[in-house]
């Protein structure tokens, strides 16, 4: 990769980043929490429709605007009803994949007064650049009581022999 390259990927890593930490998370959190003067309509300027959710029940493709919504607001209620306050990230990571593709991988503690744990979720956004900037396109996402994102989703290198018939593979 040349250094032109690399300072391009860096500049994306920083957009993605700043995207995600300064303005999906506070706005995520206050609408969460009840203290925004914004609806959850605001999301519609994060996730992207279609959008393709996944957790350990859910499997579906949200294909309108009010079904992303209604995600977000399925999503929120409940936290909402516990008490919601505040999310601290335990764990992230981001991966660059060129100008216009990245993930973004978080553990989340939902909280709720007190700093009391009332979640505790991983989850994993496929994004992609458009005219209107970053979007969420994919979620995968699942519960867990683990603060490790390395622990929880660890790479897995998988060698493949190359022969067309047979494709074996060894875990290093």
């Amino acid at each position: 990769m040349t250094s032109t390259a690399s300072s391009d990927l860096d500049d994306v890593l920083e957009q993605v980043t700043s995207w995600f930490r300064d303005d999906y998370v506070p706005r995520w959190v206050s609408v969460g929490n009840g203290t925004s003067e914004e609806g959850p309509e605001f999301i519609l300027r994060f996730w992207g429709c279609p959008l393709h959710v996944s957790t350990p029940q859910i499997n579906m493709w949200v294909t309108e605007p009010q079904g992303v919504i209604e995600l977000l607001e399925m999503k929120q209620k409940p936290l909402r009803d516990d008490g919601y306050t505040h999310t601290v990230i335990l764990d992230s990571r981001v991966t660059v994949f060129h100008a216009n593709g990245a993930a973004i991988d978080a553990i989340w503690s939902r909280r709720a007064t007190g700093d009391a744990e009332i979640q505790r979720v991983a989850v994993h956004f496929e994004l992609a650049k458009s005219d209107n900037g970053w979007r969420v396109f994919g979620i995968q996402t699942c519960d867990t009581t683990m603060s490790s994102l390395e622990g929880l989703w660890p790479a897995h290198h998988v060698d493949y022999d190359g022969s067309p018939g047979r494709q074996e593979r060894s875990r290093s």
